[in-house]
């Protein structure tokens, strides 16, 4: 199903949305990905829009620092989402966005007030008929607070790290184990710690730790606890 450009809906409150919050390299994005298949639902990715944000703000040489540069640059953003790819102003910028430097680059900005609002209006036009699954890091706490299903998924920080390397080795980009979990635990914890929408359970949120587990098995979990909620509204 092609993921298009959001643009208003009416009736939005009666249009389903399933959250997955959770840490980076928690297998998050392969599992929501999965799930609005399965569903066809329209699929939110918002840790890109933030990545979108940073790769404009490095590529036009806006310092990280410039709170309100950075909010000019969030605010003129025009992404598409088509299948596994990302565009951005009709470019493909998939593999972009991955780049360690753009991670971290969007983890810090992910920290200033200012970008966060001006992105909040973009995420919400995401929602639309059937169906919407969105996943992040505040989708079930602040963006999509009365979500039907919020779900929480993590893995232990070493399981993060091994997947996050197999991804960016995949995509041929060079990594290194001990550099990724140093840079994991240090995202953990600004994400954690920042003062605004830090990354929490959402209550109500049913907890996943997906340590152990397969992405199938992981994909038919949720999808069994949003046949469970569905059935009792």
């Amino acid at each position: 199903m092609s993921r298009s450009s959001p643009h208003t809906m009416t009736s939005i409150d009666a249009i389903p949305v399933i959250t997955i919050d959770g840490p980076t390299a928690s297998g998050k994005g392969t599992v929501a990905q999965r799930v609005a298949t399965a569903l066809h639902f329209h699929y939110l990715d918002s840790g890109a829009l933030y990545r979108l944000t940073a790769l404009s703000a490095l590529s036009h040489k806006v310092s990280l620092d410039d709170e309100a540069a950075l909010v000019e640059v969030a605010s003129r953003l025009k992404p598409t989402f088509q299948a596994d790819d990302v565009f951005l102003n009709g470019d493909n910028v998939s593999l972009a966005i991955r780049a360690e430097e753009v991670g971290n680059a969007a983890s810090k900005i992910a920290a200033l007030p200012a970008v966060r609002q001006a992105l909040v209006e973009l995420q919400l036009r995401f929602r639309e008929a059937p169906g919407l699954l969105a996943d992040g890091r505040d989708m079930g706490t602040v963006i999509f607070p009365n979500a039907c299903l919020k779900v929480f998924l993590t893995a232990s920080a070493e399981a993060r790290a091994e997947r996050r390397y197999k991804q960016l080795i995949g995509k041929g980009f060079s990594a290194n184990m001990h550099d990724l979990l140093k840079d994991l635990n240090e995202r953990d914890a600004r994400d954690a710690n920042r003062a605004v929408a830090p990354l929490k359970p959402a209550e109500g949120a049913y907890l996943l730790d997906t340590s152990n587990l397969t992405v199938d098995q992981a994909v038919e979990q949720v999808l069994g606890w949003y046949a469970a909620v569905s059935q009792s509204a």
